[in-house]
This record gives C-alpha cells, sequence and structure tokens, in this order.
C-alpha cells in the first residue's frame, strides 16, 4: 500500500480513541458535509413562487398536497422518540443536485421559492443546543467520517418539500388556526452570514422546539455561501441586500395571507441587512399602524449609524421593537475591523450600546455566550435569553417587567436595560411566561 494510504489508515484508526471521551451531541454547527463544495455548483430544476412542478420531468399527474401537521406543545408532538416541528421557509437560493431532499445552496436563484421541511427533535433535546452528528474531515485525503443521524439523538431533516403559493398557504393557514398557545401567531426568523440552508432550517425549529411556540415558524433564507473567509464575507454581504425584493414578497405574504393575526419576527446579524431595508420599506407602504406584533434585532451586523437612520424610518412598524447588543461579541468585533473600525450596531462599546426612541435595547454581555465562545448567538442559545424572547413574544411585556431583574442603565439619549450577572451557584428558574387576557 501507499504513504498515503498507510497515513489514512492510522489517522482513522485514531478517531474512536480521540472521540471516546466526547458527548455525542457537541455540535451545534452546520456539519462540513453541509457547506457548498469549492466547485462550480448545478442547477437542479427550481421553481419559482406559485409554480407547479419539481425537477426532473414533468408528471402524468401532480401530486398530493402535504398532509397539514399537527399543533401542540412541544410542538410536533408524536408516537416516536422524537418530536416533529414544521418549518415553512422562503428562499432565493439555487437548488443543487437533489438525492433524498431537496438541496440548497449559497448561489443566487433570482427567485423565490416556497417550502416546508419536517424537522425531528429528540425527546432527550437539551434546551438550547441543536444535536447534530459529529463529522471529522481527515485533512489532505479529502475522507470524512462520523457518525449516522439519529433521529433518536439528532436532529435531522425528515422532510423537505417545494410548495406552490396555494399549497404553502394552506399549511400555514391551518397550523396557525390550530395553534393553542400562541394563538393566531406567525413567527419568521431571518438568518445571518455564514449559514447553510440546512442549519438555518435546524436553527428556526430550535428556537420554535425551545420557545414551545405552536404557531407557524418561517425562516427565510437568502443566499449565504456558508464560508468563514473574507471573500465568504464580502459575497454574504452582498448577497444578503440583493434578497431584500424576495423576503418583502415572503412578508407580505406572511403578514396579509396566511392568517395570522399577530406577527413577529427575529433577524440575526447580517440578516438584519435585508430585514431593516424591507421594514423600512413596508413602513412607507403601510403608514397607519403597527404590522408586527414583534421586531427582534439580534446582534445586528449593520453599520452603527445606517441602523440608527433605519431605526427611526420603522418607529410604529410593530408594538415593540428590541434590540440584543453584547461588548463581547467577538463576530461583531471581527466584522467591526473588517469594515474599517465602524461599530456595529449588535456592539457595545465603550460608550455604551445604541440608545434610540422607540427601540427596546438589552445589553446582554453577561449572558452572551454560544458554543463557539464566539457570544455572537446568544439569543438562541442562551436559556436566560429565550426565556426573554419567549416572554417578550407570548405577552408583549416591556423588559423591566418581563425580566424585573434587568437593571436600568442611564444614557444620554434615555436609558437600556442590563442582564445582570448570575451569582455564583444553583440559580432558580423563572417561571413560565403567561400570555394576557385576551
Amino acid at each position: 500500500p501507499s504513504f498515503r494510504t498507510i497515513l489514512a489508515a492510522c489517522f482513522l484508526a485514531l478517531i474512536p480513541i480521540a472521540m471516546s471521551g466526547c458527548g455525542q451531541d457537541t455540535s451545534n454547527q452546520p456539519k462540513s458535509s453541509e457547506l457548498p463544495s469549492s466547485g462550480g455548483e448545478q442547477e437542479g430544476g427550481s421553481r419559482g413562487l406559485g409554480e407547479p412542478g419539481g425537477s426532473g420531468p414533468p408528471a402524468t399527474a401532480p401530486p398530493p398536497a402535504p398532509a397539514p401537521v399537527p399543533a401542540g406543545t412541544p410542538p410536533g408532538a408524536t408516537q416516536e422518540p422524537w418530536n416533529i416541528v414544521p418549518v415553512f421557509y422562503g428562499t432565493d437560493r439555487l437548488r443543487g443536485p437533489e438525492t433524498t431532499l431537496i438541496k440548497y445552496t449559497g448561489e443566487r436563484a433570482r427567485r423565490l421559492e416556497l417550502g416546508r421541511a419536517l424537522v425531528t427533535v429528540p425527546r432527550n433535546h437539551k434546551v438550547p443546543q441543536i444535536e447534530r452528528p459529529w463529522t471529522v474531515r481527515v485533512p489532505y485525503f479529502d475522507i470524512e467520517i462520523g457518525q449516522r443521524e439519529d433521529p433518536n439523538k439528532h436532529f435531522t431533516m425528515q422532510e423537505v418539500k417545494a410548495l406552490t403559493q396555494a399549497e404553502f398557504l394552506q399549511l400555514t393557514r391551518d397550523r396557525i388556526a390550530s395553534a393553542s398557545r400562541y394563538k393566531k401567531h406567525a413567527l419568521v426568523f431571518i438568518h445571518g452570514f455564514n449559514t447553510t440552508f440546512e442549519f438555518a432550517i435546524y436553527r428556526t425549529a430550535q428556537i420554535t422546539n425551545d420557545l414551545k411556540f405552536d404557531g407557524a415558524a418561517f425562516s427565510y433564507s437568502w443566499p449565504s455561501s456558508g464560508s468563514v473567509t473574507p471573500t465568504g464575507y464580502n459575497y454574504d454581504r452582498e448577497s444578503s441586500t440583493q434578497s431584500a425584493k424576495y423576503l418583502r414578497t415572503f412578508l407580505d405574504m406572511v403578514v396579509d395571507q396566511t392568517g395570522a393575526e399577530a406577527v413577529s419576527v427575529i433577524a440575526h446579524s447580517m440578516g438584519n441587512q435585508p430585514a431593516l431595508q424591507v421594514l423600512k420599506d413596508l413602513r412607507t407602504a403601510r403608514p397607519n399602524g403597527a404590522v408586527f406584533h414583534q421586531i427582534i434585532l439580534a446582534a445586528p451586523d449593520v453599520d452603527r449609524d445606517a441602523f440608527e437612520n433605519i431605526a427611526i424610518e420603522i418607529q410604529g412598524l410593530a408594538k415593540t421593537i428590541t434590540l440584543y447588543a453584547a461588548e463581547n461579541d467577538a463576530a461583531l468585533r471581527a466584522s467591526r475591523r473588517f469594515n474599517g473600525g465602524v461599530a456595529r450596531a449588535g456592539d457595545v462599546p465603550s460608550t455604551g450600546p445604541l440608545v434610540l426612541s422607540g427601540v427596546d435595547t438589552l445589553d446582554v454581555t453577561s449572558v452572551s455566550t454560544d458554543g463557539l465562545g464566539l457570544n455572537h448567538s446568544g439569543y438562541a442559545e442562551n436559556n436566560r435569553l429565550l426565556d426573554d424572547i419567549a416572554k417578550l413574544v407570548l405577552t408583549g411585556a416591556p423588559p423591566g417587567v418581563r425580566m424585573p431583574s434587568l437593571e436600568v442603565i442611564p444614557a444620554s439619549a434615555g436609558h437600556y436595560w442590563r442582564f445582570p450577572k448570575l451569582p455564583l451557584g444553583p440559580t432558580q428558574p423563572s417561571p413560565p411566561a403567561e400570555a394576557p387576557p385576551r
């Protein structure tokens, strides 16, 4: 055997030993096999908004519409050792070569596609993780090994199905009508930089499950390259901006045609760039009254001054606009350096966080921790922040009411709220949020 073969065999033999002390579900990031390849992407048979059919040759008869998924708490409870969380998605990504499931790449399709993903969440899921199989790529040999997906242990994608607009609306209306805890409520998640389509869906399912949200969960996935490089960052920034047209169509549909009486939006990191542009346009088109229940802007990777200009223009578009910012957000510090030293809206520099009229600013530095230590995804990976978001979406209560432990910090433009550091030792969980009388 060649030297390369022997070296690869030795490396593979060491993997079980190296992994023997590791937990089964330590990774909450997209596995490496989900990242786009460095080669050119192939175009699948994609369909646009409202177009019938899918990839491959046309069928002689249209396939039956997918069956609705009943609501429940936790969402999608089944008789299996896992729950099923439906995620209704919109994307302007280009389809890749299809295998057993539809795949979307980081390339731009220049059209909106709708669909539904069914995500399995294991019953032994530990909030707020996204349990996925571990994988290891062998350097130089382009070999990848790892665990098999197991719905008993992992988040898995049971189904990814593209839908016509009529199918999409029927399923979302059924879901919203059946909600009991979050009555007539829709929740829209817009992901950030370096996010594959699959991970955007998993993150939406995790938030949905952990909030015990039984309304309709929506995910908008713009064409991120899923690459942590300067080139990938530049591509994602431009790609997120060009997707605003399709995100606007998607949000208009959710607000106007799904039967939702309350629509809340969570935008993370670079996803705030298209989100803010769309919200600005919506405020111009709908000048009277609140369109959204809650707008949550988590760690916005947006120029601080540009954010302030738009935030002034979208006042009144939602019952509450909430900004989560952190001083220890390593991803935003890197973005600040990359963008010429200009502070990002999600930063907390020495002068303090951005405080604006009509926006509730929360400094989450003391609780903003995530699996990689970047402190950039605390909104979804920290129990105290998830608890705060659950109460905000469910009750709409102001920060000091839903979380009495928050510190009120005066600032030149008003005041903001800060999460206090937890004392050492065990803490008591906060009581579950209660919906206001209807």
